[in-house]
């Protein structure tokens, strides 16, 4: 049946006795209309189908019934009579059959709409809303217990959409936070209070007259569940477009407690529950788009949801439970903890030399994709943090390891398709002579052994590492880290070990513009493999990572590594690229670090990002080495190759590849190292800001003409922007470079506001 407004012009003269004129309005799953008598009085007539059954329409005029009788009535609509002296009219129509129902016309202001949006009004919002739970607190229907879309404690199942959503970055907040859901809510919602509720004061179903709430329609999405959920729905479209979302919502909070009172246990979910209603839209929005919806009330708040998504995850949760505890009168979370005692039992119970960043430490509760989260509410940028590759409790990440560490978790003497199936993918990004994989637990036992294996090639021991080089921290990795022997209590350099000048172009000899640079570096390689030649010796290895990280976040000068690998090799011996800290695509131009020198390694080394801090890393060899290391002895690793770990690689590494994130680091990158070359211009303590993709390094320097290392200025500039919420190190023999290694979740705006933040810290010193 066609319902036209001259369709429903007759039906209401047929069955009500009204003469009214009629105009169609949108609606979300109904069809509305407003009607006007002669007397120009308004009312509203909705047509539902089979998908509003008549014992849900029958429990919507009961609530309502209900809610008439008690000190906010006026607030509600009530229903017209038809000529039968029944609130709903059914119509029958071949074998649909329609309900139709007028509610008289309530005066006001959408809450959409109101401009003034005083504190007054949001802590009458959440006061009306909780007279109204409160009053319904004997109210029951059998219809509302339904399983519906739009009800919070089912917010799990939008996860089932989340493949809607096309942008890569929107795709993974929303991940996030249902992941933070599953985590956080839902193994407490059998344990809170459950009631029928309206389920849907949204701002176009509240209505305002000044500073009070004067109506709330549309009772199509009520349903029983847990009672927080209706303050949490309000709470979260009172939120839009609001400059301190969190402000707004602990104003709802307390007007609400006053009027019914909550629990601890609610108000600690609340930021949860608020972050799931707007997965619920966002997902909803991006299904009916996938069907070509042009309904507009199915779009109607998708940008502003996602925009309050994006400012909820820089809202440190702690920070928002406290706030709403606070509301209620509830002692909050957050405490003026010096962390003394904490210190103290480390200091009795953990390894004195385990250092322990910034001046005031930082107590790091929670992370979410780049951010990090302390215990006293704030919010930080993590812009070093680069195991994290792929982003803090990346969801897609989180959810294939939980499901195969609750599957299981043993050894590799058993047949897995994990270990294939990810050493397969995992070979196909490089080059075919890499092909054989070997996994372990450590950058530093990837080092370790790679290190092994090459002796055990080439039958030689000694090993070319560059100067200020860092490996690891096994016994082996150490002997070939020169940022470690070299250093405070370092054991110094074994005779098996031989430095190589750092190919700085900026502090090395040779220099930015000098076309030659790498030739003329390499050199000093060579210059070693003729002193082992005197001695009858050559070298077993020559390492390298393709990104310099601790000797500066430094990259190699053209055709560096590809003059030295022709050396090595001329020598007999074996090359390997260290990717470890610059692998997966970080780098933006290409997928490993070594691609940039245009070479093919012998052995790759593969740590940190492989597995977004889980403990996992890889060597890959050639089948040539492969085949040599096979000698009768076995090599057997407990824990390399599990299927926890080969999971989470996978994960990973689908993760990198299907959300695009070498592009992005490339453009993210290239915008960053923009912005930071804009400051070098302003300040002349910056002499070079240096890197690809986001792997970046801005040195800093008292004097550009004598170069002397500005390292207490350093210092002071981390420090500050720690204070503003960017959590930045320092590297580089001298200690005066700035680190920049973010997680690859790392956007434009976060590099925006960083480089903004500096030019303040910079201007300050």
């Amino acid at each position: 049946m066609i319902f036209s407004e001259a369709a429903i012009q007759d039906l209401v003269k047929e069955h009500y006795g009204l003469i009214v004129t009629v105009k169609a309005l949108n609606g979300y799953d109904e069809l509305n209309f407003l009607l006007s008598n002669e007397k120009n009085e308004k009312y509203i007539l909705k047509v539902s189908n089979e998908s509003h059954p008549f014992p849900f329409l029958e429990a919507q005029i009961n609530i309502i019934q209900h809610l008439k009788k008690s000190n906010i009535s006026d607030c509600f609509q009530h229903f017209s009579i038809n000529k039968h002296g029944e609130e709903l009219t059914k119509i029958v129509s071949g074998s649909q059959t329609y309900y139709i129902r007028i509610l008289n016309f309530l005066e006001g202001v959408f809450w959409v709409d109101e401009k003034a949006k005083t504190s007054e009004l949001q802590y009458d919002l959440g006061s009306f809303l909780g007279k109204m739970d409160h009053a319904l607190q004997d109210f029951s229907h059998p219809a509302m217990h339904r399983n519906y879309t739009w009800d919070i404690s089912h917010a799990s199942e939008a996860a089932d959409n989340l493949k809607h959503i096309l942008n890569h970055e929107k795709r993974r907040i929303a991940g996030y936070f249902l992941l933070q859901f599953d985590t956080e809510v839902v193994p407490q919602l059998h344990r809170l209070r459950h009631a029928y509720i309206h389920n849907d004061a949204n701002d176009y179903n509240v209505l305002v007259q000044g500073n009070r709430v004067s109506g709330l329609i549309d009772f199509g999405d009520m349903v029983y569940t847990a009672l927080i959920n209706n303050l949490a729905i309000a709470c979260t479209y009172a939120m839009l477009d609001e400059e301190d979302p969190l402000a707004v919502a602990a104003l709802l909070v307390a007007g609400y407690h006053k009027s019914y009172a909550l629990t601890e246990q609610e108000v600690d979910l609340l930021y949860y529950l608020i972050a799931g209603r707007l997965c619920i839209s966002v997902t909803q929005s991006a299904y009916n788009a996938s069907l070509d919806s042009n309904n507009e009330h199915h779009f109607i708040t998708e940008k502003p949801a996602w925009d309050l998504l994006f400012k909820l995850i820089q809202i440190n949760p702690i920070k928002a439970q406290d706030a709403f505890r606070k509301a209620c009168g509830f002692e909050g979370l957050i405490t003026a903890d010096d962390y003394s005692d904490l210190l103290e039992v480390r200091k009795k119970r953990i390894g004195r030399n385990l250092s322990i960043g910034y001046q005031d430490k930082l107590k790091i509760v929670k992370g979410a994709l780049q951010y990090l989260y302390d215990d006293k509410g704030r919010t930080f940028v993590d812009c070093v943090n680069n195991p994290s590759h792929v982003g803090h409790c990346h969801p897609v990440v989180v959810r294939k390891m939980q499901k195969q560490i609750a599957t299981l978790n043993t050894n590799t003497r058993y047949l897995n398709d994990a270990i294939t199936a990810y050493a397969e993918k995992l070979t196909a990004t490089l080059p075919a002579k890499l092909s054989v994989c070997y996994f372990v637990n450590s950058g530093s036992e990837a080092n370790d052994l790679a290190i092994r294996m090459s002796r055990h090639f080439t039958k030689q021991k000694d090993i070319i590492v560059l100067d200020h080089a860092y490996h690891g921290t096994s016994t082996v990795a150490m002997e070939m880290s020169p940022y470690k022997f070299d250093s405070k209590g370092g054991f110094g350099q074994m005779p098996w070990i031989h430095k190589a000048i750092n190919p700085d172009l900026y502090r090395g000899p040779y220099k930015y513009g000098d076309t030659n640079a790498g030739e003329k570096y390499a050199a000093d390689v060579q210059r070693i493999i003729e002193e082992l030649k005197k001695e009858d010796k050559a070298p077993a290895v020559f390492i390298c990572e393709t990104l310099l990280g601790v000797g500066g976040q430094i990259p190699l000068p053209e055709n560096y590594l590809k003059t030295v690998y022709d050396h090595v090799r001329a020598a007999g011996g074996v090359c390997i690229a260290d990717e470890v800290q610059v692998g997966f695509g970080r780098i933006g131009d290409h997928f490993w670090g070594f691609e940039l020198q245009n070479v093919v390694p012998d052995i790759v080394v593969l740590g940190k990002p492989i597995g977004n801090g889980h403990p996992l890393a890889a060597v890959i060899v050639t089948e040539e080495i492969a085949d040599s290391f096979n000698n009768g002895m076995e090599y057997f690793n407990t824990f390399g190759g599990n299927p926890v770990s080969m999971t989470t690689g996978l994960a990973v590494l689908d993760v990198i590849q299907e959300e695009e994130m070498q592009q992005h680091a490339l453009e993210t990158g290239n915008h960053l190292m923009n912005g930071l070359r804009g400051l070098m211009a302003k300040y002349p303590i910056i002499s070079d800001v240096r890197g690809h993709g986001l792997f970046i390094g801005a040195e800093m320097v008292k004097d550009k003409s004598t170069m002397e290392p500005a390292v207490p200025e350093i210092d002071i500039v981390v420090e500050k922007m720690k204070a503003q919420g960017y959590l930045l190190s320092t590297d580089g023999p001298l200690h005066n470079v700035l680190k920049i290694k973010p997680p690859m979740t790392f956007n434009k705006q976060n590099a925006d506001e960083m480089v903004k933040f500096l030019d303040i810290a910079l201007s300050e010193l």
